[in-house]
């Protein structure tokens, strides 16, 4: 699997997916409470603001398709987008908050995901493995789509536009994709393994 995702540059769009193969599954752990649970959720939360930037890009998109804004707006909607930021500042799209909730490390490749994989079993660092893949898929297309938002700023065409579009589609359903595996996987463990979020 990882030698598939090593170089992206080339892969085409219907490729760039995080439903390749069979995701490990993190087996439920038998003395994980609520309160556990809970504290997993929190990633959850972050999520939810990430996936209010998608929402905000896709507007963007409807808005220019109108002809009610231009390649610029959809440029700044993207650069401005807290999980892009993250992405090119960190690595990953926990980023920030991770560091400012955690007081870990900056990233969840470099604090959350060493250290559920360092106190958990084989089965947590599978999905651990398998997230850090997944990270791979979603930075490719966000390279992608800041890339035909430029090209956008300079003339809306509709070829220009349609691919800007179709970028922003996978990288919806991956984002959806990736941040529900994540969030179902990860619940218990944060909580058990005392990883704060």
């Amino acid at each position: 699997m990882s030698d598939r995702l090593e170089d992206l540059n080339d892969t085409p769009l219907a490729d760039l997916t995080v439903d390749f193969g069979t995701r490990p599954t993190m087996p439920a752990l038998p003395h994980a409470t609520d309160d556990d649970r809970r504290a997993g959720r929190r990633l959850a939360a972050i999520h939810r603001m990430h996936l209010n930037d998608v929402g905000r890009i896709g507007i963007v998109l409807d808005r220019i398709e109108a002809g009610e804004a231009s390649g610029k707006d959809l440029t700044n909607t993207i650069t401005s987008a807290e999980f892009a930021q993250n992405v090119r500042q960190f690595g990953a799209l926990c980023g920030r908050e991770c560091k400012v909730l955690n007081g870990h490390h900056d990233i969840e490749e470099y604090a959350l995901f060493p250290e559920l994989a360092g106190k958990g079993n084989d089965a947590l660092r599978a999905v651990v493995e398998r997230l850090k893949e997944e990270h791979k898929v979603v930075h490719e297309l966000l390279v992608r789509l800041e890339r035909a938002a430029m090209a956008l700023m300079f003339e809306v065409d509709q070829e220009k536009f349609n691919e800007a579009r179709a970028l922003f589609r996978q990288l919806e359903t991956v984002v959806q994709s990736h941040f529900g595996y994540e969030e179902t996987q990860l619940e218990e463990a944060i909580g058990v393994y005392g990883i704060g979020v």
